[in-house]
């Protein structure tokens, strides 16, 4: 039988933290409508942290994690082998299916984007949950040309995605971050106030919040101009989750907030967009990670990786297969 290198994820007791190991398994067989991928590259996002910890209930053990993959497809039908690919996990790879961080991996054929050829491996490999969960964010707050666009988190990896997608569609974007030279320094002024200077007053007809700390949200929904739509994509993970809206002014205003999970979609609905985005990358209207924005590890490493990814400020990682 023919083996690979994996990271798998055990759990022997329920309720307990995952082992994360490097283990040799079996190496996947083709099935009918799938193909075989040889990964060449899979990057560690925070969702993968937080199903590293079990935090997902819906994860079954054991699991090879990793949501985001790029590589070559080996084994399948004749016109598809040799095209090098890119995708992402959707609601089941990486959670109820085994995800990506291995050597090899089986996809189904609906399930996988052609790479940019603008686009190395391992920054292909970064593209999946940062852009998919931007498209999907934006088209929840029904983001439309003209729009003036208020990102918070606006140089996060979804949050820089998002400020991409919206400039694409016509969009006046403003960028809140914790840093003076973006529209916003949201840790000078968590009120928002800059808004007011930005917009004369009018306010923003959509916010798309990528950080998750109520304080925030609730500042900007008083940001937002008549008939605004705020989306979000986080919360806290600890601590008080709740947030308090002023009703009144929310309603008169006719004001939209909104939940956004990419949790809830298939493999083949995000294979679908990132089919939509590679015309972006390869036209260079969209910019993928620039050298050095990863640390590249090797899959000997990776566990090692995963370790240092979980703590503040060791930067982000992407493991390269040898």
């Amino acid at each position: 039988m023919a083996t690979m290198k994996a990271l798998r994820l055990t759990r022997d007791i329920p309720g307990s933290l995952p082992a994360l190991t490097l283990d040799t398994v079996s190496k996947p067989t083709l099935t009918s409508n799938h193909v075989l991928v040889k990964v060449h590259a899979s990057a560690i996002h925070p969702s993968d942290l937080i199903n590293r910890k079990a935090a997902f209930p819906f994860t079954t053990f054991p699991r090879i994690p990793g949501r985001d993959f790029a590589g070559t497809i080996v084994e399948g039908p004749s016109h598809l082998v040799g095209q090098e690919v890119y995708g992402t996990s959707g609601n089941t790879h990486a959670f109820t299916i085994d995800g990506f961080q291995a050597e090899y991996t089986l996809v189904h054929e609906n399930a996988f984007a052609i790479k940019p050829k603008a686009l190395t491996f391992a920054q292909a490999a970064c593209i999946g949950v940062p852009f998919t969960t931007a498209s999907l964010v934006l088209r929840k707050a029904n983001a439309q040309a003209n729009d003036i666009v208020l990102v918070t988190g606006a140089n996060g990896a979804v949050g820089s995605a998002v400020v991409q997608l919206a400039e694409r569609k016509g969009c006046r974007v403003l960028r809140a971050t914790r840093n003076d030279e973006d529209d916003v320094n949201t840790a000078k002024d968590p009120s928002l106030d800059a808004v007011n200077a930005l917009t004369g007053g009018k306010g923003v007809d959509v916010i798309i919040d990528t950080v998750g700390q109520p304080a925030l949200v609730k500042a900007a929904i008083g940001k937002l101009a008549h008939g605004g739509r705020l989306a979000f994509i986080a919360a806290p993970r600890t601590g008080d989750t709740e947030l308090a809206i002023e009703m009144t002014g929310f309603y008169r205003e006719e004001k939209t907030l909104v939940g956004c999970n990419t949790l809830k979609y298939s493999v083949e609905e995000f294979a679908e967009v990132m089919g939509e985005l590679t015309e972006g990358f390869e036209s260079s209207a969209l910019k993928g990670a620039e050298e050095g924005d990863w640390t590249k590890v090797k899959l000997s490493d990776a566990v090692e990786a995963y370790e240092k990814a979980g703590q503040r400020g060791s930067g982000k990682f992407v493991i390269v297969m040898e």
